[in-house]
Parts: structure tokens; sequence; C-alpha cells
């Protein structure tokens, strides 16, 4: 079937016909006018009444030649068949952008997935928008306090800047975001927008609750591009949700904390298109594109004169392979990088941050004040050389050592459990009312820590509290330190 065009009210209809299908990839030949790269095509099923979709939703990605594009699916595409008619429609991708959309849940289309109705009263923006010009960026580097203590102390983060959440699965990544959304919109009174790719229904639901039962959603907008979605869709969702969050921050001047989980997959989504569409493989057979796709995502996400979008993205290691590509081209567009550790999950040290591979760029005395940075620096220290003493310890024993590196390894331990939070997000899991902890207080108990103000307290009395006081109320130095010591040296004999 040739294109044709039809006149309704002077505006002319795109048509064209379908030549192939190779699952999500659909050729589609158009006789008068080729559609521009990124048109959003339709294919109309209702009248087969076959499937449960109405229409099918397509992006061009090439010009093939002067009557042919090559498209991507952005739904599933059952029921399509050669030769069938398609509609341009002449826009790109377009996400909903206004006050109506805060408290909702959204597809990548903009369509409402939380039973609550449809979103009135909104402006429809196209996903595809170039990042702010420099001379629009802010100078000015300030640290964004999230009320966790060693991401305040040790990895500060930057206002406007974006974070990595490193992590294997199952070392607490999404907790982590989620319990960041509760401190942003308990503490800092601005905008949450998750943005959740190639995500897990379950997740979804399961935070969409959560965050109802803790009475942040007002402030907030979801966006789901979940895992059994087609590679378009996961895709596209990211720049859906920066649409949106950009709305927030230049036209309501707002400040934004944008969490993506999990950009890995936005990578593996990028992947699996490029290869569907015919793309060499590039090495570890992702694409070759992959820089420049991550990039037209990370440089979007900016601190500006009008207000700030603070990121911090979950990103999936595979194999906790660190040399991975996904990881090493993430890696580059971050200022903080938080490293989650198995062992330390292992150990019940939740977060389950390693202190010693975690890093930030705002961790300098011009940032966070000389102050700050000298503390850092020694709980840095003091943990790496507790690391170093480890070997020695599992050989030989504790008693083997001088007493000054027993000190050492006292102070070390203290601040490992110091270190501990329990979170709101994970109150009905763990029986610990969550805590938020200024970091005035963070820092404060780092350095009672390391002047040896508690080394007669049990270590257990800092383990999961918030202030450092709290450990006087939940004991005092008593005899149980000499029989804690005991077990902790048997402990380590059997290690």
């Amino acid at each position: 079937m040739s294109g044709t065009s039809l006149n309704t009210s002077d505006t002319e209809i795109n048509l064209g016909s379908i030549i192939a299908i190779r699952g999500s990839v659909i050729d589609v030949c158009f006789d008068k006018k080729l559609p521009r790269i990124h048109s959003i095509l339709t294919v109309d099923l209702s009248a087969l009444g076959e499937t449960d979709i109405d229409k099918v939703v397509i992006e061009v990605l090439e010009q093939r030649n002067a009557k042919q594009v090559r498209c991507i699916a952005l739904t599933p595409t059952q029921g399509l068949a050669r030769g069938m008619q398609v509609e341009d429609s002449g826009k790109p991708l377009l996400a909903p952008v206004g006050k109506a959309i805060l408290s909702r849940m959204f597809d990548v289309f903009g369509k409402p997935i939380d039973t609550e109705g449809s979103v009135d009263d909104v402006e429809w923006r196209s996903v595809h928008r170039a990042p702010p010009p420099l001379k629009e960026r802010s100078t000015q580097s300030t640290i964004f306090i999230t009320g966790i203590k060693v991401i305040d102390v040790l990895v500060p983060l930057e206002k406007g800047g974006k974070a990595g959440l490193f992590g294997g699965a199952g070392v607490g990544k999404t907790v982590l975001l989620t319990e960041m959304i509760h401190n942003m919109v308990g503490k800092h009174k601005g905008v949450s927008i998750f943005c959740g790719i190639g995500e897990r229904c379950r997740e979804g639901e399961e935070l969409y609750r959560e965050m109802k039962e803790a009475g942040v959603l007002p402030n907030m907008v979801m966006v789901f591009g979940q895992m059994n979605e087609p590679p378009g869709s996961r895709f596209r969702v990211g720049q859906a949700a920066l649409t949106m969050a950009e709305y927030f921050r230049d036209d309501e001047h707002r400040d934004v904390l944008l969490l993506i989980d999990n950009i890995f997959r936005f990578i593996q989504a990028g992947s699996e298109v490029s290869g569907l569409m015919g793309q060499m493989p590039s090495r570890l057979g992702y694409q070759p594109t992959m820089g420049t796709e991550l990039a037209g995502l990370e440089e979007r996400i900016a601190n500006t004169n009008n207000g700030a979008i603070t990121s911090i993205q979950a990103v999936y290691v595979p194999a906790d392979d660190f040399t991975d590509p996904a990881a090493v081209h993430t890696f580059s567009h971050l200022s903080a990088s938080i490293v989650l550790s198995r062992q330390r999950a292992s150990e019940g040290l939740f977060p389950a941050i390693d202190p010693l591979q975690s890093n930030s760029k705002m961790a300098s005395p011009g940032i966070v004040g000389e102050e700050h940075y000298q503390l850092a620096q020694k709980v840095r220290s003091t943990l790496a050389q507790y690391a170093e003493l480890k070997d020695i310890i599992a050989m030989l024993g504790l008693e083997q050592l001088s007493p000054e590196d027993r000190l050492v390894v006292g102070r070390a331990r203290r601040l490992e459990r110091f270190l501990t939070q329990p979170f709101f997000t994970t109150e009905q899991f763990t029986g610990h009312k969550g805590k938020l902890v200024s970091l005035a207080d963070s820092l404060d108990g780092c350095q009672r820590i390391l002047n040896d103000e508690f080394k007669d307290y049990p270590e257990s009395a800092l383990y999961m509290i918030g202030k450092i006081d709290e450990a006087k109320q939940k004991q005092s130095p008593s005899s149980e330190k000499v029989k804690e010591e005991h077990v902790d040296e048997s402990s380590e004999n059997a290690s």
C-alpha cells in the first residue's frame, strides 16, 4: 500500500506503510514526505480487535533512503503486519509538565499508571532537549546535605551534581535511594523525581506505597519504564523524567532531586536498540554510541542560576567488575562515587558504603572547609590502617599487635559502627527508628571517637544510632567491655 495524503482542515496527514518488521525494529515507506528523526509514528490496531493494544507507537531513528525510515517500537508490536498504514504525528515524544504532575506516577508516554485518573492542566514538551548553555550554569560549588552520616562526612554530594551508587545485586542501592527521597522532601522542601529504568513492577508498586505512607508523595513524581517493556521505551524514559525535572528547575525555580534506578539499564536498553538496528557492537558487546548516548542524558543534569537538579543514580556493576565499560563511562560524569560493598553488607554494617573505595570531588578544603577535610582524612586513615592490620589479626590474633595498633583497631571498629544508621524506610524490617543526623553532629561524633572518648564503651553501643550521645544513653562503660573484647579477639582468630 503506497503512502497517501489526506486534507483535514488544511493540515496534511502524512501516511506511510510498513514494509518490514523484525522484532521491535520496523521499516516504513513514505511516498510523499519523509518523517524527521525522532518523529513519533502510530499504527491504529483498534479495527482489528485481536489484541489488547489499540495503538502501536514507534519512533524514527534512521532515514534509510529517500522514501524509507527505520524505526524502533516503544510499545509491544503484536498485531502488526506488512502493508499496514502508519501515520506520522510530525512531533517527537512528549512528556507532561506542570504542577498537576506532582504526586503522580507515569509511563514513558506521560500516561498516568497509578489508577488515580487522568491529569489535566499540563503542558506537553519534547523529551529531546539540549543541555543548558555554559553561560547559564552556576559556577558555585555547594554541598547537598543528605542527613546520612557516612555520606555527609566522607563522600559529600554536590548540589546540582551527579552522584553514582555503585554495587552489585542486593547490596542496598534502592533502599539508599528511597531514604534520600524521604530526607529530601522532609528537609530541603524540594521536588523529588524518581525515574525507574528497567525496574521490576514489584519495586515500583512498593516504592509508591511506601512514599504514600511516608507522606512525601505530594512533592514527588515517578516515571517508570518497566523491565518487561520494549527496549525503546526503557531507552526514552530517562529523557522524559529529565524534561519534568527541567520544568521544576527552570519554570518553578525549585531544587530537584532526580533519582535514577538504574542507569545501567539505560545503557543496556541502548545496547538492545543498537543491536536491533544492525549496528556493529563495540567492546564487550556494548553499542558503539554508548558514550554519546550517556552524555546526552547526563549533561542535562546541571546547576543553573534558576535552581539545581541534583542527581543520584544507582549503577548496577556487572559481576562486581568496575572495569566494565558501562561502569567506566558512568564514572566519568560523576562528582561523587558511592561504592556499596557486599562484604560490609554481610557484616550488617548498613548503609553498606565502602569508605575507602568511595570518593567525592567535593571533599576538598576549599569546599567543605579545612576542619571537615582534616577530620575526614583522619577517619579514612584510621579505617585504612585497620584494613591493613586485618590480615595480621586473622593470622596471629589481636593480642600480637602493638598497643598503638590496638588503639587504632578499636577506633576504626567504633567508627565503622558509628557510621551505620537506622533508616526511616526500613523501620518496619529492622525495628530501629529512623534517624536524620546533621553534619555538625556527624563530625562531632567522629572527632570524639578519634579522641578516644568512647574507648571504654562496648562497640555495640555505637551501632545503629544517630548522634554520638545516644551511645551514652544506650550503655555506660562497664565490665562488659572486657567481655566484648574477649569475644572480638576469639572471632578475629576464628576468621
